[in-house]
């Protein structure tokens, strides 16, 4: 599933991004210029703007309007509308920062990158090549499966 997310789903896109969608996410572009990226590239307009959906539809861009208003019930509303899985396989996931595929790789390629701490607790290590940016499941994982399983919670059967 292809997305892109105006301004208002900064959020949003992170965590659809950590669930493996590929998410385009800018704030800072005109309403055409979203309607158009949509259209250009297939993806579905995320928003929250009421008049940027309208538009979107007269323009036949495929969109979606967020209702919801927190996090975790926006979450929950994409993924029951567009039937995404509630887990994360970092696998499959993509970089949250800039939404490239990370890849898997050993402690040794990112031993410069991260706490000489963090090295010892843990072995298995994600790594963006187009940011930079390297992951591990640590301590703030919890919080991470604690929102899936609250956004889970949400689902409407």
């Amino acid at each position: 599933m292809k997305f892109l997310a105006d301004g208002m789903l900064g959020k949003l896109t992170r965590w659809l991004r950590m669930l493996g969608c590929d998410v385009k996410y800018y704030n800072d572009l005109e309403d055409e210029e979203l309607i158009k990226i949509a259209k250009e590239e297939n993806r579905v307009l995320l928003t929250r703007d009421v008049q940027l959906y309208k538009r979107a539809i007269t323009e036949y861009a495929q969109v979606y309007l967020v209702k919801c208003s927190t996090e975790t019930e926006r979450l929950t509303e994409v993924a029951q509308q567009f039937n995404l899985n509630l887990e994360i396989d970092v696998n499959n996931s993509r970089c949250p920062k800039c939404n490239a595929k990370l890849e898997s790789v050993s402690k040794d390629k990112v031993i410069d990158k991260v706490p000489k701490a963090t090295l010892r607790f843990f072995n298995d290590y994600w790594f963006c090549s187009d940011c930079g940016q390297v992951y591990w499941q640590g301590s703030h994982w919890q919080k991470i499966k604690q929102k899936l399983n609250e956004a889970k919670g949400l689902r409407k059967n």
